[in-house]
């Protein structure tokens, strides 16, 4: 599991790269595509990410262009993100590029095999945070 988690990494980076973007930052930009204005805590823990972790995430992120900080309307003391322009323009080619990886990954299996496959990962994911939480 290390070494395909590590090819994984490796494939992805790479493709990222070529997007000038870092590894992690693409998932981030798809949460704010499904839900824009999110506040760092619910980034965070959707991302289940340290918050640190987070702001250094978004300050590269801003510098790009990608997104920006914005104060709440309702209570100042909150910090929301939203995506820019720039953000929203490059929706399109990342999930274009993550359907290309899964391809890549998935190649030579089967419908069924692929099937199994999801159903295995997703028993996987379960048995990983149910040891989490005990």
């Amino acid at each position: 599991m290390v070494r395909v988690a590590k090819a994984h990494r490796a494939l992805v980076s790479s493709a990222l790269t070529d997007m000038n973007l870092h590894i992690g930052q693409e998932r981030l930009l798809m949460e704010l595509w499904q839900e824009d204005g999110l506040t760092q805590t619910q980034l965070a823990e959707r991302l289940c990410i340290e918050p640190p972790t987070l702001t250094k995430m978004l300050g590269r992120l801003e510098k790009t262009k990608l997104l920006e900080k914005r104060r709440d309307v309702e209570d100042a003391r909150i910090c929301r993100i939203f995506l820019t322009d720039k953000g929203y323009s490059i929706q399109q080619p990342v999930t274009e590029l993550w359907l290309s990886l899964e391809e890549t990954i998935l190649a030579n299996l089967s419908l069924e095999e692929r099937l199994l496959f999801r159903r295995l990962l997703m028993q996987i994911f379960d048995n990983l945070e149910s040891a989490k939480q005990s």
